[in-house]
């Protein structure tokens, strides 16, 4: 099944779910709203609206969409697991990195560039950081 029709089963409600948890993540991460938007790919006003605490709202995503959200809760679980200090694990990705990948620049502005190709590789240079932990 491909991922454009896994994305297609998914209700609104579940990807408002998804984007909330996303946003809670970049929020504890310090990403700014225009960060945030371009890691995820959505609209300024998806944003604001997500950020409200209005249950009635939900709001359809494609698989790209779901597939940042899905990376970005990824990364959040890799970093839970390298690190015990909850200071860590939610500042590593605004802390300036020097390896090569990064060349001393942070993982979010990295993400924040908002093509998925920088959001995977950041996804798969902090997953390796965990080693063989899963």
């Amino acid at each position: 099944m491909s991922i454009a029709i896994q994305a297609q089963d998914l209700s609104k409600s579940q990807c408002m779910a998804g984007l909330r948890a996303a946003l809670n993540i970049l929020d504890k991460w310090k990403a700014s709203c225009e960060q945030a938007c371009r890691v995820l790919r959505i609209s300024r006003s998806t944003y604001t609206r997500a950020r409200k605490a209005d249950s009635q709202w939900a709001v359809g995503l494609d698989a790209d969409q779901m597939q940042r959200i899905s990376l970005v809760l990824n990364i959040h679980a890799a970093l839970r697991l390298v690190f015990d200090n909850p200071e860590n694990v939610y500042g590593f990705p605004a802390m300036e990195n020097r390896n090569a990948f990064f060349n001393g620049r942070a993982p979010l502005d990295i993400m924040a560039q908002g093509d998925m190709i920088s959001l995977y590789e950041t996804f798969r240079r902090i997953d390796a950081l965990r080693g063989a932990q899963w």
